[in-house]
C-alpha cells in the first residue's frame, strides 16, 4: 500500500490522515442526522464531535508516549511527531472532554453520548483503514489466503505475508456500529448503547490483539490494550447493569417514519347535538 495519495507542491495527502478525516466527517453526518430525528441540538452535536476529536487525539498521543516512555525519553520531538497512538487513550480523553462540554452547554450528557456511540465506531473503522494504508498496526506472518504483503511500508515488514489485522479491526468496528444502531432502535434504557459499545469494542480489540505483531507495549503476558480492555469490559458490564435498573428511558422516535406516523394531536370525537358534554 502507498500512504502518499497525492502531492501538490509542498502539500502531500496521506492515506492515514485522509481516512481519519473521512471517518470523522461521516461520523458527524450520521450523528447529526440521527440527532435531528431525536430532537437533539444540532449545534451541540457538532461541538461534541469537534471536542471529542481534538481531545481524543491528544489523549491518544499522551497514552502512546506513556506506553512507549523509553522511546519518548530518548527522542521526544520525533516521537511526538510519529503516527503512534493508543485508541483506548483517545476514547477516554474524548469521553472526558464531552462530559465537560455538556456541562458547559447544560445539556444531558447521556443523551448525546448514546447518540454518538455508533458514530464513534464508524470513525474508528475508517481510522483502521488508514492504518492499513500506512502499514502500522500490522499482524503476524501467515500463510493464510487472507494474508497481505506490503512492499512500500515504513512500518510493516515488507515482502512478507501478514494477517490484515487493520482490515479485521475495521470490519469489527463496522459490525459494532451496526449492532449499536440496532440496539439504539430497540432499547428504552439510557446507557445501554454506551455500555454495549464499551463491551463489544473491548472484546473485539482483545481478540485482534492476539494476531498483531507490531510493538505496542506489554503488561506481563498481555498487550497494553488487552490489559486495559479487561477493565473496560468490566466497566461496560457495570454500566449495562445500571442502565437496566434505571427508570429513565431514551428519547423516542428513532426513525423519521415513526415520527411521521405518530399523530400530532389526539383525535377528537364528534359530539352529537343531543349529547351532554
Amino acid at each position: 500500500m502507498y500512504n502518499d495519495w497525492l502531492t501538490i507542491g509542498p502539500v502531500t495527502i496521506h492515506g492515514y490522515g485522509a481516512c481519519i478525516a473521512i471517518g470523522l466527517l461521516l461520523a458527524l453526518f450520521q450523528a447529526s442526522h440521527r440527532g435531528k430525528k431525536k430532537g437533539l441540538n444540532d449545534d451541540v452535536v457538532y461541538g461534541i464531535v469537534f471536542v471529542a476529536a481534538v481531545f481524543g487525539f491528544l489523549f491518544a498521543k499522551v497514552m502512546y508516549c506513556l506506553v512507549e516512555w523509553k522511546s519518548f525519553i530518548a527522542d521526544p520531538l520525533s516521537f511526538i511527531s510519529s503516527s503512534g497512538f493508543v485508541v483506548y487513550g483517545g476514547i477516554t480523553g474524548g469521553i472526558l472532554a464531552v462530559i465537560l462540554y455538556c456541562r458547559i452547554k447544560k445539556v444531558k450528557f447521556i443523551d448525546y453520548l448514546e447518540l454518538c456511540m455508533p458514530s464513534v465506531a464508524l470513525a474508528q473503522a475508517f481510522g483502521r483503514v488508514g492504518c492499513f494504508f500506512a502499514g502500522c498496526c500490522y499482524g503476524r506472518e501467515t500463510t493464510s489466503p487472507i494474508g497481505v504483503t506490503f512492499h512500500n511500508s515504513l512500518y510493516a515488514p515488507n515482502d512478507v505475508k501478514l494477517i490484515p489485522t487493520q482490515l479485521i479491526s475495521a470490519g469489527g468496528d463496522l459490525l459494532n456500529m451496526a449492532l449499536l444502531l440496532f440496539i439504539a432502535k430497540h432499547t428504552k434504557k439510557k446507557g445501554t448503547v454506551t455500555a454495549c459499545y464499551i463491551m463489544f469494542y473491548s472484546v473485539g480489540r482483545y481478540i485482534v490483539e492476539m494476531f498483531r505483531a507490531d510493538e505496542r507495549g506489554t503488561v506481563g503476558s498481555l498487550s497494553t490494550s488487552q490489559f486495559y480492555g479487561i477493565f473496560s469490559l468490566v466497566i461496560g458490564l457495570v454500566i449495562f447493569i445500571i442502565a437496566q435498573t434505571r427508570k429513565e428511558t431514551v428519547i423516542e422516535a428513532e426513525t423519521a417514519a415513526e415520527s411521521e406516523e405518530a399523530p400530532a394531536t389526539a383525535p377528537v370525537e364528534e359530539v352529537k347535538e343531543d349529547e351532554t358534554v
